[in-house]
């Protein structure tokens, strides 16, 4: 199973429709898809129609029992959703609660020791974070294999990149090797010039840590957001669907590669 984390310091960056339109895409691929709602708000699981302040099986339930992780448990968690090859662990409300609980006794270990249990059962899992650095994210960045950064193309959003990289940076120390990321340019509007000046900043600044592609401002997005569809069914040539099919291609391909130069030995 290939795990991709798609975090950010900062909310609004597009870090829910980045994870749901590469679900989509993954599935329409033929890939068996996992989404992980790690944000206590519930985007994610607000996406697909359901109430994080109503589930009462949900990611909350695995920490809960995270000395007792099950195969039939995570099953028991996980939904399906109406769309072929897309399944989802649901967020709770309640998960805002887990930063005042004693750290410790694999508490940061919680989801890849899920994704250990479910490995064969899907091709990709896809983590939604909070924006704020806590138990959840240290989670979502233990398990991942690939992190996705979404930057929205405005100064706000940049100073958000800057804390998630110095997190990074902390992370790896920890660890004793760096997380691979690439940083996705979002909700580009060629017509501002802020939008403009941003994107210059982020591709000077940071290099080939970017993606060559930018996702566009696009209001189709929000109306797949709102009927519940991931963008791929909702408008198949849009602008931005076809951002992310670009997208899609590049992550998945630059994973293989490192795959097949590490199996080498390179």
């Amino acid at each position: 199973m290939i795990v991709w984390t798609v975090s950010n310091q900062k909310g609004g960056v597009g870090k829910t429709t980045t994870s749901v339109a590469l679900a989509g895409l993954a599935a329409e691929a033929g890939k068996r898809v996992l989404l992980i709602d790690l944000d206590p708000h519930g985007s994610l699981t607000s996406y697909f129609r359901l109430d994080p302040d109503m589930q009462l099986s949900s990611v909350f339930t695995l920490f809960q029992e995270r000395t007792a992780l099950t195969e039939s448990l995570i099953e028991k968690v996980t939904v399906r959703t109406p769309y072929a090859g897309i399944s989802l662990l649901p967020a709770a409300t309640a998960l805002a609660t887990l930063e005042r609980q004693a750290i410790g006794d694999g508490m940061g270990l919680v989801i890849s020791r899920t994704l250990a249990k479910v490995t064969d059962q899907y091709d990709l899992a896809i983590i939604d974070c909070p924006p704020q650095l806590g138990v959840l994210m240290v989670n979502a960045l233990a398990a991942c294999s690939r992190l996705l950064i979404p930057v929205q193309t405005e100064f706000l959003a940049i100073k958000g990149l800057e804390r998630i990289l110095h997190t990074l940076e902390m992370l790896a120390k920890s660890r004793k090797k760096p997380l691979n990321h690439i940083i996705l340019p979002t909700m580009y509007d060629r017509r501002t010039q802020a939008s403009v000046s941003s994107l210059r900043t982020i591709r000077n600044d940071y290099g080939e840590c970017v993606w060559a592609g930018k996702i566009p401002v696009d209001t189709k997005l929000r109306d797949a957001s709102r009927a519940g569809v991931p963008p791929h069914l909702f408008d198949p040539n849009g602008r931005a669907v076809e951002a992310y099919r670009s997208l899609y291609k590049f992550v998945l391909a630059s994973y293989e590669k490192e795959h097949i130069a590490m199996e080498a030995g390179e």
